[in-house]
């Protein structure tokens, strides 16, 4: 598949009896023509009717707007072993994504025009969903100098969203001065906020586990003296900051805090990081390390409920794939980092939704809007009504599944979820009107 496919040519479609989230309770056709949602609701039925088109058949299922996320690592180029952009763009599919915005840290980095024109066409010509590529704040992720911030920007690939992640940008006046620049054309930086020299040797969540087992703790202030940082940087010039993956209830006050003085600051949350805790450390299974760790249940529970408020904006998966031998090894040697795009929904849905903190409205944002605001992601993000862009999910939330690693259409099996039972199911994921998963398998 081609994203050139995706529209010219495509055939007359009609997506029958679908719920559209956040919409009324009754069901409804959607009519896509070129691309484009051409009517909903009773408009679309006497369309519909009309014969010579194709129908997907939706009874049963909810219809959401293209989920959207804000960090994947897709490792393309230099760890192929692990994942490519054509893989990862497909378990993206498969997990309801019609965009991925793909991280910095690969091999090279992503850190010029040249490198992020690569990842961009990589995902172009796979077609399985919109590839964004993320750029590297600084040369070589080092946190020495500003990589080509503009070059990148004006590149074909248009980089909003800038990162050195699985690297924190330590230094302040380089932060400052990456914030400064990038107003320039609307980007934002996205920092991992994580202190180099409070987790130094770290392993997992510093505390009651961390002692008991003998591990190097990883401490909340490492992560929340960073975003108190950055959010008073941001303000000072008055540029966007957005705070990756966060995991503490302290960072989550923080983040508060600084939306009421009127910062310019979003954050995410990862999907593990609203369901797992610290506490899966004791079996020493190297698939629950991850950075930044697993931490209390007094720490899932302010993360959840600030999803739930909108102090948190959006869930990322950090999809985070690695080759089995990084990570069946000894804990300490092991990498860290767990794939997430083909579990992230029903994550939610277990963890938000069926527990009722959030609608399925207010799912389409955080999954959807948001992170398409957040990342200046043109095309993507938008409702489900005539005239937009035709990135649709077709979800089964009324089914449940086991989660089977080598079921994965990702390249890597690392799923912390496996054998786990997760409620909902990706039936069908259309980018442009066009299906790139179809009863759940790809197209």
């Amino acid at each position: 598949m081609t994203q050139t496919s995706t529209a010219e040519n495509a055939p007359v479609r009609v997506i029958r009896g679908a719920r559209i989230a956040g919409g009324p309770e009754e069901t409804s056709d959607i009519v896509i023509r070129d691309g484009v949602i051409a009517a909903v609701g009773s408009d679309a039925r006497a369309q519909a009717d009309a014969g010579g088109v194709e129908v997907i058949d939706a009874t049963g299922l909810l219809a959401l707007p293209g989920l959207v996320d804000l960090h994947t690592h897709l490792r393309e180029p230099g760890r192929e072993d692990a994942e490519t952009v054509a893989t990862g763009a497909r378990a993206a599919a498969v997990g309801g994504y019609t965009a991925v915005h793909a991280m910095a840290n690969t091999d090279p980095v992503a850190d010029s025009a040249g490198v992020v024109e690569q990842v961009w066409r990589l995902g172009h010509d796979a077609g399985y969903c919109d590839v964004r590529p993320v750029g590297a704040v600084t040369r070589g992720l080092r946190g020495q100098q500003l990589a080509e911030l503009g070059a990148m920007a004006d590149s074909v690939a248009g980089v909003r969203v800038f990162s050195d992640d699985g690297v924190c940008v330590s230094d302040a006046l380089l932060m400052r001065r990456a914030l400064e620049y990038v107003k320039a054309f609307g980007g934002v930086i996205a920092q991992h906020a994580q202190e180099p020299r409070l987790t130094e040797g770290a392993q997992m969540n510093e505390g009651v586990v961390s002692d008991r087992l003998g591990l190097g703790g990883w401490p909340a202030v490492a992560e929340e003296a960073i975003i108190a940082r950055d959010c008073l940087l941001a303000e000072h010039v008055g540029s966007r900051l957005h705070i990756c993956h966060v995991s503490t209830s302290g960072s989550v006050q923080i983040i508060r805090w600084a939306k009421d003085r009127g910062c310019d600051v979003t954050a995410e949350v990862t999907p593990h990081h609203l369901l797992l805790t610290d506490d899966l450390a004791e079996s020493y299974d190297p698939v629950f390390k991850v950075n930044p760790p697993l931490r209390t249940t007094e720490d899932v529970t302010a993360l959840r409920q600030a999803l739930a408020d909108g102090t948190i904006d959006s869930v990322a998966t950090d999809h985070a794939p690695h080759p089995v031998e990084a990570k069946e090894t000894e804990w300490s040697n092991a990498a860290m980092g767990m794939v997430g795009l083909e579990s992230a929904l029903s994550v939610v849905q277990h963890t938000m939704v069926d527990n009722g903190l959030l609608d399925w409205s207010g799912v389409a944002d955080r999954m959807s809007f948001a992170p398409a605001r957040i990342g200046r992601v043109r095309g993507h993000g938008r409702p489900i009504a005539p005239g937009e862009p035709a990135n649709i999910t077709l979800y089964d939330a009324g089914t449940t599944r086991d989660i089977d690693p080598a079921a994965l259409v990702s390249k890597s099996g690392n799923t912390p979820y496996r054998s786990m039972r997760l409620p909902g199911r990706v039936v069908a994921t259309l980018l442009r009107g066009t299906p790139t998963v179809l009863d759940g398998k790809v197209q």
